[in-house]
C-alpha cells in the first residue's frame, strides 16, 4: 500500500474490521514492523527510527479507546504529550489544546478517569498536539461517542488542516469520513480495494 498525505490535508482509510487498518497505523508510528516498503516524513525515510524519534521528527498518535492515564490530571496527560518539548513549548502548546477543548481548560486539574468519554477523547487528541506534529494519526475517532462530540472533534480536526496538520485517519463511520477526508483509501483482507 502507498500514500502520500499532503500538510492541511486529510486522509482516510477504510474497510471492514481486521482489513489492517490499525495494524497500517502502528507501522506508520513504529509500533508493529513493517515487512518491505518505507515510511517518509518531509522526504526524509525514518523506516528504522525508534517510536520516540518518529514523535521527534513529527508523528503523532491518537490511540483507538482513548488510552488516557486515569490517576494523573488533565493538564499531566497533556504533559505526557510534552516529554520531546522544551517548557516554554510545553506551556504554549497546553494552552493552545485548552483553547481548542475548553471543557478540558475546565477541568485541567481533574483526574482523567473522572472525564466524560467525550471529554478523555478530547484529551486523547490534544495531548499529541503538544509535541506540534506535522503528521497526527487518529485510530478510531468517533467510537462510542455521542454524535455531539463526535462533531466538536470534527471541528478540531478542521482547525489541524488550517494549522497545516496532515491527518491520517481511520474511522468506521463511512459518510462522516467521506464528507471529512481529501482522498480515501479502502484495504480488505490487508489489500487496498479502492
Amino acid at each position: 500500500m502507498s500514500f502520500a498525505v499532503e500538510a492541511g490535508k486529510t486522509l482516510a482509510l477504510m474497510g471492514p474490521n481486521g482489513a489492517g487498518k490499525s495494524s497500517t497505523l502502528m507501522a506508520l508510528v513504529g509500533l508493529v514492523e513493517r515487512k518491505s516498503g518505507s515510511v517518509e516524513i518531509d522526504g526524509e525515510d525514518i523506516s528504522g527510527l525508534s517510536v520516540e524519534s518518529r514523535i521527534a521528527k513529527g508523528i503523532a498518535t491518537v490511540p483507538e479507546g482513548h488510552r488516557i492515564f486515569p490517576d494523573l490530571s488533565t493538564r499531566e496527560n497533556l504533559m505526557v504529550g510534552g516529554q520531546i518539548v522544551d517548557t516554554a513549548t510545553l506551556n504554549q502548546s497546553t494552552e493552545s489544546v485548552f483553547n481548542y477543548f475548553p471543557r478540558l481548560a475546565e477541568r485541567k486539574s481533574q483526574t482523567a478517569g473522572s472525564l466524560s468519554g467525550g471529554e478523555q477523547q478530547m484529551l486523547a487528541m490534544g495531548r499529541p498536539l503538544i509535541s506540534k506534529p506535522k503528521v497526527l494519526i487518529v485510530d478510531e475517532l468517533s467510537l462510542g461517542l455521542m454524535p455531539k462530540v463526535v462533531d466538536e472533534c470534527y471541528a478540531v480536526l478542521s482547525e489541524f488542516h488550517k494549522a497545516g496538520i496532515a491527518v491520517i485517519l481511520v474511522e468506521q463511520n463511512t459518510e462522516r469520513a467521506l464528507n471529512f477526508a481529501d482522498e480515501v483509501r479502502v484495504r480488505e483482507a490487508g489489500n487496498l480495494v479502492w
